[in-house]
């Protein structure tokens, strides 16, 4: 039997989107020209419209299952879901040129897959958006930790410019849900792999860069660096002296010096607990227990190091 046109648009996200959902329900899909029994069938007619084709036979339930998906305004389909805005709003950043961001968002896996040549995939940009995350992280380590030496700072850049580190932040915008991948790495899990999630978050970095400028990156990258480089910043600390760290950490913004006190005192001569309160300006930023006035006081201070870094 001849294939079915059950779909048209002209947003190749949409087309990818629709497939998806078909694919999930069972339903193999294919993208056609206006030719769908073509040997070769373009992804895009002369008309710029991106077609999905099913087997006849399916057709009827592959209608039904995008009806219920799609919202009608008059005559109007409403995408099924605005993957755009919804990823936008997530990460604060709404783009200009849209384009680059479905650029950011395509596998290698997609492009292959595309027979028409015209759709890139994201390895550019994750070349670029790696080069701007070195750069953004290298000056904010500059200036929150001037006290540190060279090598120092290449540690905790170097944490906090890892793939696992990347993609917990692609995972924390839930950047998964909108790539666009190939049949075959959608299958195998594509959307929940390490290396994919952190390749994407750089790919998104170097879209941000172009439509936006650097400061636009800057300010992508700087509320969500604050905590990965505290963290790197905590495990570079010789001897887990973060009493140190926690002063650094103060000069560095301008805050005052910090003050510790024993909040309370327990237990028998031979078994003392102690807890100790650091204190900034009158602030509590950090409360901590421990066997020893020292210990409770370390931890005390890494506790407030971690909430400078979220604030």
């Amino acid at each position: 039997m001849a294939p079915v046109v059950v779909f048209t648009t002209t947003s190749d996200i949409e087309a990818s989107v629709v497939m998806a959902l078909l694919d999930s329900r069972g339903i193999d899909s294919f993208r056609a020209s206006g030719n769908p029994q073509a040997i070769w069938p373009m992804t895009v007619n002369a008309l710029g419209e991106i077609r999905v084709a099913v087997a006849e036979e399916a057709a009827e339930d592959a209608r039904r299952l995008i009806a219920s998906h799609t919202e009608d305004v008059g005559t109007r389909v409403v995408r099924l879901r605005d993957e755009f805005e919804e990823l936008e709003a997530r990460i604060g950043y709404r783009f200009k040129d849209r384009g680059l961001l479905e650029h950011a968002l395509t596998h290698r896996s997609r492009a292959a897959e595309d027979v028409s040549g015209g759709v890139r995939d994201n390895e550019s940009l994750e070349f670029l958006g790696d080069a701007v995350l070195g750069l953004v992280a290298a000056d904010l380590l500059f200036h929150q930790y001037p006290d540190y030496d060279e090598g120092q700072k290449s540690k905790i850049k170097a944490s906090v410019v890892s793939a696992q580190a990347l993609a917990r932040r692609a995972e924390e915008i839930r950047l998964g849900e909108h790539l666009l991948l190939g049949r075959g790495e959608e299958k195998t899990g594509g959307r929940f792999k390490q290396a994919l999630l952190a390749d994407g978050y750089e790919a998104l970095i170097a879209a941000i860069y172009l439509d936006g400028g650097l400061p636009a990156a800057a300010g992508f990258l700087d509320k969500r660096l604050g905590a990965s480089i505290a963290e790197g910043a905590a495990q570079t600390v010789v001897g887990e002296d973060y009493k140190s760290a926690l002063q650094e950490r103060l000069q560095a913004i301008g805050r005052p010096l910090p003050e510790y006190r024993v909040a309370l005192q327990s237990g028998p001569d031979h078994r003392k607990s102690f807890t100790i309160e650091v204190v900034v300006a009158g602030e509590v930023l950090g409360r901590a227990e421990g066997k020893t006035k020292k210990e409770a006081e370390q931890e005390a201070a890494r506790g407030a190091l971690e909430v400078l870094a979220r604030s």
